[in-house]
């Protein structure tokens, strides 16, 4: 197909409402968009393990997950980029000492640094997923790990972004930051994905709502903001679409001339 464009889709706050429900509409406009030859994708922050349910029942194989850190095409990796872990054993012993736990990540599994902790319950429990972080604080030693998560209060991340420069630290909650190799992000994941397809600039789509969706969006050329983002990602996209829960995917979609 001469015209096909591969689009690439935020979950939370993008195809996922804030209930974390997929609106049917959305389920329509995605099955829409593959019978019409075009490649649909994901890019977000989860995990891999964290949106299983949603690959198989959107019947998606392409994903750039953990912020581009782990990217799979056609079911197969095509990317990773892991935390220094010499690195990330010295965050740990600082957010120890600050009582802000720590939780370790790699493409399988996600183990916290501590038994428990209201931060981690409280964050976690947003994403409404079944699975939650038992305790093994020795995690990260022998694996790559692709992203971990800091729990900390707004601002506070500020003295490990002063401190631990290989890393980047983007905020998800507001007690919870990614913690991300340092020049990682959905854009460098969607990068690899369409160098390795041949994809032109054009024929490029990317929706998004939160604030790990800017780099995304200001980078890929047709970017589109759901209704529900921030106003300062809004500000880096070509178009602004509907909320999520407004069938804003569906909306977007007809706006760029896809469906």
């Amino acid at each position: 197909m001469t015209n096909q464009s591969v689009i690439f889709f935020d979950i939370d706050g993008t195809l996922l409402t804030h209930e974390k429900k997929l609106p049917p509409s959305t389920k329509e406009a995605i099955f829409k968009l593959k019978e019409n030859g075009h490649m649909v994708a994901i890019a977000t922050g989860r995990a891999p393990f964290m949106f299983e349910e949603l690959r198989e029942e959107l019947d998606i194989r392409t994903f750039v997950s953990y912020n581009g850190q782990f990217v799979v095409l056609n079911g197969k990796v095509l990317h990773t980029n892991s935390l220094n872990v010499s690195m990330l054993e010295k965050l740990t012993e600082t957010a120890l000492q600050n009582n802000h736990p720590v939780v370790f990540m790699d493409h399988e599994d996600m183990k916290a640094n501590v038994p428990e902790h209201d931060y981690i319950k409280e964050s976690i429990a947003t994403l409404k997923i079944s699975r939650f972080p038992a305790h093994d604080p020795h995690y990260y030693k022998g694996r790559e790990l692709y992203q971990s998560l800091l729990f900390c209060p707004n601002g506070e991340e500020q003295q490990y972004e002063r401190d631990f420069h290989d890393f980047d630290f983007v905020r998800w909650h507001p007690v919870s930051v990614d913690v991300l190799p340092k020049g990682g992000s959905k854009a460098r994941g969607i990068e690899k994905i369409v160098k390795n397809l041949g994809f032109p600039d054009e024929r490029i789509y990317a929706f998004g709502d939160g604030l790990n969706d800017i780099e995304m969006l200001s980078t890929v050329k047709n970017s589109v903001a759901m209704g529900n983002a921030e106003d300062k990602v809004k500000e880096v996209a070509k178009y602004v679409t509907k909320s999520v829960e407004d069938n804003g995917i569906i909306h977007g979609l007809e706006m760029v001339g896809l469906l």
